[in-house]
């Protein structure tokens, strides 16, 4: 916007559904995503644009695992995980940490971050019902970095003030931290890109936009804030 007076752009937030969800209703002609567009979602744009939309990855996000600082655990598994969210595992000293509950923070089932986690790490499992849902990373980190029994997910970004754990993908595979070299190769498992979402091909102001976020100074705005690169 102050390299291009009199334009406006609005952001508002709500998770990935919400801004989906405005794409198709025709309230918003940019959305993000942290999450592909689901099929049923294509159709509805289909159905009313007559388009299966445009998707633009603009970012690489590794989805962090949360600690509190005071949490002497290191690393968990994606099984140690999927164990502790689905609340077969309800105990620290199961994973090598003391003897607490655990205290689970996710996020609302609107949100692509959740959807991710829920599919890649989940495999499509319910969560616990003990897990409480907050609407936001940021509101997840809050509440790890205040409880000392906390666990929580969410984009690399967010995290300050809290440890982050590092993952295995399975008992074999080496713990990896995410981290800009991780997230580039591959070998931090929990990796995903983050989208911009468009009903039609960009042009006009839009694609101008969207061109300034793949430039090299927009993907360097993404580092700073704490993401990687799409390229």
């Amino acid at each position: 916007m102050n390299a291009n007076p009199g334009r406006i752009i609005q952001v508002t937030g709500g998770g990935s559904g919400t801004g989906i969800a405005a794409l198709i209703n025709g309230t918003t002609e940019i959305c993000m995503a942290s999450r592909p567009m689901k099929p049923d979602e294509k159709r509805k744009l289909r159905d009313r644009y007559q388009t299966m939309g445009v998707e633009i990855p603009v970012a690489k996000d590794g989805l962090s695992i949360f600690l509190n600082e005071q949490n002497p655990v290191k690393e968990l598994s994606f099984a140690q995980l999927r164990e502790i969210y689905t609340g077969a595992t309800t105990n620290w000293k199961q994973v090598g940490g003391p003897d607490a509950q655990i205290v689970l923070y996710g996020r609302e089932n609107s949100s692509g971050t959740y959807v991710y986690f829920k599919d890649q790490v989940l495999l499509g499992r319910d969560f616990s019902a003990r897990c409480q849902t907050l609407p936001g990373t940021a509101a997840v980190v809050n509440a790890v970095a205040k409880d000392p029994n906390g666990i929580g997910y969410g984009g690399a970004a967010y995290a300050k003030g809290i440890k982050e754990c590092a993952v295995k993908k399975d008992a074999a595979s080496p713990a990896v931290l995410p981290a800009a070299a991780t997230v580039k190769d591959g070998s931090y498992p929990v990796t995903r890109d983050l989208y911009l979402y468009m009903r039609m091909k960009p042009a006009g102001e839009a694609k101008k936009f969207i061109d300034w976020v793949l430039s090299s100074e927009g993907q360097a705005l993404a580092t700073q804030v704490g993401y990687f690169p799409v390229r």
